[in-house]
């Protein structure tokens, strides 16, 4: 399936879903766009905004900032050339969608919303006189926001061993990073005839909560389909399933018992990639081929810069006020998306409707006025096999408790994969055309 076979299911699914869905977009003209930094001058009536971070919060932001602030000068910061989407890129791996339909241009969605695309990676910050170091000059900045999402954590692991890590960020790539490592999964799986093909899931808040749980079941699917003499490993760290418990449980069961095999509470003691074993602290488990799957933190600029802090879910995560999306102790730094210390799932739709609401923080603290925090919204969909295409949802919103920690403010899914038809509809696709529209053509 392609993204212009897709236009039409899902032109309005994420204004449906997104709390956003009752504001009116101002027409923006297209900006020209600068492959240098903007010069350091505040535009008259405005303000400058610089986003380091293009993935779905960073663009959500940026275009919904432009909205709010239309005499605004708006500024993306992304290292990468071109969007290539972490969410549904399980399907691309087992062919049920094309590469087109997961990659964008930055200069499009910079073109239809009216900000700057900047091709350059950040480097450092003077938040004393407001400036952001790039690898393509300096950027002057009145507010600042990064959305920079996750870094693999691989110290439980590797304990300052450089070279085991190397290997399993090259060899053994987990797939949640969009770019190289999808690529090398994807001829993995093409390559793979036979034998234990693992797939390890961390503890924590880790990127996309269903998503390793997707992954094995398609590629069981595909051992299914292709009469393969193999399985595939879920190495869980967690004591149980972590999202959609009763509906992935069933299809471990019901659809893929010969397939799959699930292993709950799979602590890694070590690993060896030369006799191909991993040891847990019951039992080795021997594999020809995986995918390690290590813990996410905040990424190491962040910490760099001082600006990271150590949360229940993850060792290292950014340091912000959870009512306000602030740095603590910087009244102009901002942050969104998956580097976020709340408990949130880390995934699309939570990271763009979060990149919505910050921009109207933002858009608030300008202009002198009271912040109010809006939950974002989480909402899913899994795939479970691909032939028939068979799928689960969920949806969430939270809160927080008296000392801020996060909580549900209501959750519900439906995990009756087996005769709800959302596969049919192809809802997964329909959801993610509908928001790669908005964030880069509408």
């Amino acid at each position: 399936m392609n993204r212009r076979e897709l236009l039409k299911q899902g032109a309005t699914m994420a204004l449906a879903l997104s709390p956003l869905s009752a504001l009116s977009a101002e027409s923006i003209p297209p900006k020209s766009i600068r492959e240098k930094p903007l010069p350091s001058k505040r535009p008259q009536g405005g303000v400058r905004i610089v986003v380091v971070g293009g993935g779905w919060s960073g663009l959500a932001f940026a275009e919904h900032i432009r909205r709010y602030l239309p005499q605004s000068v708006v500024t993306l910061v992304e290292k990468r050339e071109s969007f290539l989407s972490c969410p549904v890129s399980n399907a691309w791996l087992f062919d049920l969608v094309d590469l087109e339909f997961l990659s964008h241009s930055y200069l499009d969605g910079a073109n239809t919303h009216g900000y700057t695309y900047l091709h350059a990676e950040a480097t450092d910050l003077d938040s004393r006189h407001h400036i952001l170091k790039t690898t393509k000059g300096e950027i002057g900045y009145d507010y600042l926001l990064f959305a920079t999402g996750i870094e693999y954590d691989y110290d439980v692991w590797c304990r300052n061993n450089p070279t085991l890590e190397h290997r399993l960020r090259t060899e053994y790539p987990a797939g949640f990073i969009a770019g190289s490592e999808h690529l090398t999964l994807k001829r993995k799986i093409a390559n793979y005839h036979g034998g234990n093909f693992f797939i390890t899931i961390p503890r924590g808040n880790y990127r996309c909560l269903p998503a390793p749980y997707e992954r094995a079941c398609l590629l069981a699917d595909y051992i299914k389909q292709n009469k393969i003499k193999g399985r595939v490993i879920i190495l869980d760290a967690n004591n149980r399933v972590t999202i959609k418990e009763e509906g992935f449980l069933r299809v471990f069961k019901e659809r893929y018992s010969k397939e799959l095999l699930y292993i709950s509470s799979a602590e890694i003691v070590s690993i060896d990639l030369d006799r191909k074993v991993i040891e847990t602290e019951f039992e080795e488990v021997e594999f020809v081929d995986g995918s390690f799957y290590p813990n996410v933190r905040a990424p190491k600029l962040l910490e760099r810069l001082g600006l990271t802090t150590q949360t229940p879910y993850n060792r290292i995560e950014a340091n912000l006020d959870v009512y306000t999306n602030r740095f603590k102790g910087h009244d102009t730094i901002f942050g969104c998306g998956d580097l976020r210390p709340m408990g949130f799932s880390k995934s699309g739709n939570t990271a763009y409707t979060e990149g919505a609401n910050v921009a109207k923080i933002v858009a608030k603290a300008i202009a002198k006025k009271p912040l109010k925090w809006v939950s974002p919204t989480t909402f899913c969909v899994s795939l479970v096999s691909s032939m028939p295409q068979q799928e689960m949802t969920l949806l969430s919103e939270y809160t927080y408790g008296e000392r801020g920690e996060t909580q549900f403010k209501y959750t519900s899914s439906d995990e009756a994969w087996d005769r709800n038809g959302l596969g049919k509809a192809h809802a997964q696709f329909s959801w993610a055309g509908s928001m790669y529209d908005r964030m880069f053509y509408l």
